[in-house]
């Protein structure tokens, strides 16, 4: 039977007559792009990822129900890979998001390991210090790995779980470094035991990353000698039977593959999201950025807060504020795209390091506008470091051009840096940090939103002592 039988008989799509209806696997799938930049992964490998696996999974004759379910576990197989990028820098005083990316060409042998550690570790450092740094990797690596792996894992299907996904999703997610063999991590399962999901997820990863660099033939080759190993022998098998079909490979190619993804979901994928599951996956998607550096743990949080405190004395209403939470929240989401060796940098950063760390805001405001249930809040996520007197980044506008949801933002976001330790300082008291704003008023940011967030804390601080 062709493939493209095989999606007819088995893959029904939702019902789309609703224009304005809000769809859970179109959102998710539009996310996914975020966990593609924190890997270091080419733009839509996450989606390609989803079309391989889920080919497996029809294939293999999966049920439409677990369709559903494997279609979210391959998509947010990466959720919970920002929480382990400062440790890889921190580790192995290197680049994480070029570390993630080439570890994923190595198949685990110790010539292919030792040979990524020697390219991989310490580059910029002087002789002394990087001869250190490679002889502590090598004794301690199969630990650093570990750790590496199982903080991974685990958050991901932590956050799978506050997303609302189920427990197989979850469980999928977690257990998507563990190989047939029983080698893999972070339990050391092995065969059969491993779920499903991580079996087919696993595969479909590996696929993408050989294929993508090298075409068919060699992602081909790398699956047929990890099977056994790496990898379920009853999937490899069909995988290898699929692979036969050009129609796969050029739909796999092709710029369309999002809107074939979309027409192949299975039913239970395409339910519609609500308001407050809109308000849990962003809430979501922002542990995610925060998860990424020591720094910014809980930074969205509080800059969510300050940003509806501000908002509420300025007299808007429910609705208005619920939406521009939201916009806090996934302000810097494009952080997901920029190395922790910039991020967490204790010293000043070189001209071409704040280039990267300008590019963020652009970053953000790409991703939401390319999400229909949050397009409309990219504007502020892409002009939160914009300043009033034009000073600011990435378009230097000015004065009118920053429109007042983006003016609170951004005096909540200069707030909690401020008052919020940072790699090169310690966190201010938050009368140094409101005397140090104040100075920025007409300059860089908003009076009103300045004067609004001092009330704010006013008011705060009364009712604490009430």
């Amino acid at each position: 039977m062709m493939i493209s039988q095989i999606h007819r008989n088995k893959c029904v799509g939702p019902d789309t007559d609703d224009p304005g209806k809000i769809y859970l696997a179109d959102l998710v799938s539009a996310f996914s792009v975020a966990l593609d930049m924190t890997e270091g992964q080419p733009a839509g490998h996450s989606i390609r990822c989803c079309w391989i696996g889920f080919q497996i999974g029809v294939a293999f004759g999966i049920d439409e129900a677990d369709l559903s379910d494997l279609y979210y576990t391959i998509l947010l197989k990466d959720l919970g890979c920002s929480s382990n990028a400062a440790r890889i820098c921190e580790l192995y005083l290197t680049d994480d998001l070029t570390f993630k990316h080439d570890v994923k060409t190595i198949d685990g042998s110790m010539s292919q390991a030792l040979r990524f550690v020697l390219s991989h570790t310490c580059l910029k450092a002087g002789l002394a210090e990087r001869f250190r740094t490679i002889v502590r990797v090598i004794q301690d690596g199969s630990k650093f790995n570990h750790e590496l792996v199982q903080t991974r894992c685990y958050r991901g299907a932590d956050i799978a779980r506050r997303m609302r996904f189920s427990e197989m999703v979850a469980d999928g997610i977690q257990n998507l470094d563990e190989r047939w063999d029983g080698s893999g991590l972070p339990g050391h399962i092995s065969g059969p035991d491993i779920p499903l999901f991580s079996r087919i997820a696993l595969l479909a990863q590996v696929v993408d990353v050989f294929q993508t660099a090298n075409g068919r033939d060699a992602a081909l080759q790398e699956i047929r000698s990890r099977s056994g190993s790496w990898f379920d022998p009853d999937f490899v098998e069909t995988f290898e039977q699929i692979a036969g079909d050009d129609c796969f490979w050029s739909t796999l190619s092709s710029d369309e593959l999002n809107t074939t993804l979309h027409r192949l979901q299975p039913r239970e994928t395409g339910r519609p999201v609500d308001e407050d599951y809109l308000d849990d996956i962003a809430e979501a998607f922002a542990g995610v950025v925060d998860a990424k550096s020591p720094f910014t743990s809980g930074h969205s949080e509080r800059v969510t807060l300050y940003t509806d405190l501000i908002a509420q004395q300025l007299g808007f209403d429910a609705r208005q504020r619920r939406w521009l939470k939201r916009a806090a929240l996934l302000h810097d989401l494009g952080k997901l795209g920029i190395s922790n060796s910039i991020l967490d940098k204790p010293d000043q950063l070189t001209d071409e390091e704040f280039d990267q760390i300008k590019l963020h805001p652009v970053y953000s405001e790409n991703i939401l506008a390319n999400i229909a249930a949050f397009a409309d809040i990219a504007p502020i996520a892409g002009g939160h470091h914009e300043r009033l007197d034009g000073r600011g980044y990435p378009r230097g506008l000015k004065g009118s051009e920053i429109d007042i949801h983006t003016r609170i933002v951004t005096v909540a976001d200069i707030f909690d840096a401020l008052t919020a330790d940072r790699p090169y300082r310690a966190a201010m008291p938050v009368t140094k940090a409101l005397t140090l704003m104040s100075d920025m008023v007409g300059t860089a940011i908003d009076q009103h939103c300045f004067e609004a967030l001092q009330l704010a804390l006013i008011e705060m601080d009364q009712d604490q002592v009430a």
